[in-house]
């Protein structure tokens, strides 16, 4: 399992108390998401999860997967909301169950367009030869 520590630099003001938290949240998130949460035909995946320094609130950076719209998971995510917190709640051990807020994460289909960029860059000079 890769740590947490490699998404943020030594000088950063993000605690090592917020990077477990986020580690934990992301776990305990996915399992009750898999559990509780059934998507039609989109393969809804959890990338990251980034606490604010109080602990009260989290970002969910959701990332989906096939022909589901991202705006409809995102949808039934926010109407979960109030479940999924109170499952973090009783499996948590913590002063405040963080208010959940879910954000639409693009960056594995900005990095696929990249890879096809480059590939369509690579392409006509391999033809050259």
């Amino acid at each position: 399992m890769a740590t947490p520590l490699l998404h943020y630099s030594i000088d950063s003001p993000v605690k090592h108390r917020q990077l477990r938290v986020n580690a934990l949240l992301k776990r305990e998130l996915s399992s009750s998401i898999a559990r509780e949460v059934h998507f039609e035909s989109a393969l809804v995946s959890i990338n990251h999860v980034d606490v604010t320094s109080d602990l009260k609130n989290a970002h969910v950076f959701v990332s989906v997967l096939g022909p589901g719209n991202g705006a409809e998971v995102i949808g039934k995510l926010e109407s979960n909301r109030p479940l999924l917190q109170m499952e973090l709640g009783r499996h948590l051990t913590l002063k405040y169950t963080p208010h959940l807020l879910f954000r639409l994460d693009d960056s594995i289909a900005r990095g696929s367009r990249i890879i096809e960029i480059l590939r369509e860059i690579e392409t006509p000079s391999s033809e050259a030869q």
